[in-house]
């Protein structure tokens, strides 16, 4: 089963990958430590919880995200400001203690200014290669749409091979590498639309909106947001989180869930001029793998395909969520209606 992939036994012989632990100061969250492994779902639901008291009322978007996550995907979250998209990514990053940055992005911009620069350093003689705040385990773009696409072209290499080039040299970046993008609606002011070869390498698009009045209740009389991050605690190692990751990869899939997945490309591109690309297929996959593991299942079934296949397919098929009856999340729930289940 895979609840047991993650159990370790003293006598078993560790892996061969480096195990990279964190800082001897982190106290970590409800009982769990770094050499603890009772399953995957305990750990995911303790994970998923801890950020469900921060952002209440959207368990189903929180889901998802951890989800994107787990299988090493990126994640673009649209919506108005004020709904809870800086605080959802910040809370992610802390219930796991990984290295977190935020990139608040203009129209000013530059490529440099996230990738890094490289300065002559007279007492070397040499140019050094300082690296910028993309060097992260958690990168939070902010209104990713506000910068030009000069800039948003810098995320390209980074977020598909998990490097960049500069100078002509690559530097590899860190494990996990995991993209948080907020972007306002495209009928904001100031905003540029994002390329189909950006928003192509997000898993999974998302939105928040605003909670129902029970929890926009609980919102007001709690504590405040900011204060509740602070108090966050780790959930899980970060070695156990890579092991969670690779076991994603492993979930069956069989010949008949492989056949409903390729329907659904199928249909895409016979009912759209752009239909869903063999790297949307890939994300389908992964995604449907992400969220069987997180319900404790070592195979696949077409449930989980319908329950990620919006957040995966609806910003590669339509861009604008304001168009009555073509949005993407429109086109995306009519596929999953209608392709019929093998």
């Amino acid at each position: 089963m895979i609840y047991q992939i993650l159990r370790r036994n003293k006598n078993t012989s560790k892996s061969n990958k480096p195990e990279t632990l964190p800082p001897p100061d982190i106290v970590f969250a409800k009982d769990i430590v770094p050499t603890d492994h009772p399953g995957v779902t305990d750990h995911v639901e303790a994970f998923t919880r801890q950020v469900c008291e921060v952002i209440i009322g959207k368990n189903q978007a929180v889901k998802l995200s951890v989800a994107c996550l787990l299988a090493r995907g990126h994640l673009l979250i649209e919506d108005i400001p004020g709904v809870g998209k800086t605080t959802l990514a910040q809370a992610l990053a802390r219930s796991l203690a990984l290295a977190f940055q935020r990139i608040q992005f203009t129209s000013d911009l530059l490529p440099a200014d996230i990738l890094g620069n490289s300065i002559f350093d007279r007492a070397e003689q040499r140019f050094v290669f300082h690296r910028g705040p993309l060097f992260s385990q958690v990168v939070l773009i902010d209104e990713i749409n506000r910068a030009t696409a000069k800039t948003q072209s810098a995320l390209l290499e980074a977020m598909e091979e998990h490097r960049i080039s500069v100078d002509g040299i690559t530097y590899d970046l860190p494990e996990p590498f995991f993209v948080v993008a907020t972007q306002n609606p495209q009928h904001a002011v100031g905003t540029f639309p994002l390329p189909e070869s950006q928003l192509d390498r997000f898993l999974m698009r998302i939105e928040l909106g605003v909670p129902d009045r029970t929890s926009e209740r609980a919102m007001l009389l709690g504590m405040d947001r900011r204060e509740m991050l602070k108090e966050l605690k780790p959930v899980m190692s970060l070695r156990t989180l890579i092991e969670i990751q690779d076991n994603v990869r492993k979930v069956h899939a069989s010949p008949a869930f492989l056949d409903y997945l390729q329907d659904l490309l199928d249909a895409s591109r016979q009912r759209h001029v752009t239909g869903l690309s063999p790297r949307a297929g890939l994300a389908l996959l992964h995604a449907s793998q992400a969220w069987a593991l997180m319900h404790g299942r070592e195979m696949l079934l077409p449930e989980d395909i319908q329950a990620v296949g919006v957040a995966v397919m609806a910003h590669r098929l339509g861009h604008d969520l304001e168009q009555s009856g073509q949005s993407g999340r429109t086109l995306a729930d009519n596929l999953l209606h209608s392709v019929p289940v093998p």
